[in-house]
């Protein structure tokens, strides 16, 4: 019986292991999606061609999020580089009954509450989405480059804390990486470990 629960620990182990293998990496094409908002309203990559477009994965029950979104600073960016054209989508792939899913009635109030500008919150509450784009963490980031390929993924910026102090002494990996893909740079900074909760698929 022992062996029998080896075995089968060893093959969940094994689909873990292939699932993060397909998971997308900077360079790579970034995978289509379609999604509804909490509007109702579909967007897809495909609309966004040509654009730079910012991928936020959301839960706003996760401490290292509120601390981005108490101190002010995600809402800075999101406002900053919505004016400038830049496409920000914030992802929720909490499943259904786990931690930070959220009705459109929700987050539409999460949105106005924290004054957030993002251009949507997208639900993904299967999972497929953040799965195949390898979202582990909320804050997980992602930067898409005009051509369709993910410039960035990673952590928002190098102080994994849930301390609101940390935010203006942070090296801001995001920020480098937007403003290096709208200036048609490669982004010298292109993958970093992402911190905090574990998306609640």
């Amino acid at each position: 019986m022992m062996n029998m629960k080896r075995r089968f620990a060893l093959v969940a182990t094994a689909l873990m292991l292939s699932t993060s293998a397909w998971a997308a990496k900077s360079g790579d094409a970034a995978p289509a999606f379609a999604l509804k908002d909490s509007n109702g309203k579909e967007h897809s990559l495909a609309q966004y061609k040509g654009k730079t477009v910012v991928l936020e994965w959301l839960n706003h029950g996760c401490p290292y999020v509120v601390k981005h979104y108490s101190s002010g600073n995600m809402q800075k960016l999101q406002k900053q580089y919505t004016d400038k054209g830049v496409v920000w989508l914030s992802v929720i792939s909490s499943a259904p009954g786990k931690q930070g899913a959220s009705s459109s009635e929700e987050a539409n109030k999460a949105i106005e509450e924290h004054k957030a500008a993002p251009t949507a919150v997208l639900f993904d509450s299967d999972g497929e989405v953040g799965k195949a784009y390898g979202a582990k963490t909320t804050p997980h980031m992602f930067v898409i480059n005009p051509a369709g390929k993910l410039a960035y993924n990673g952590a928002i910026d190098d102080k994994p804390t849930t301390e609101l102090e940390d935010v203006p002494t942070a090296k801001n990996y995001v920020v480098a990486a937007i403003d290096e893909t709208m200036a048609g740079k490669p982004v010298k900074m292109a993958s970093s470990k992402p911190y905090g909760c574990s998306v609640k698929y």
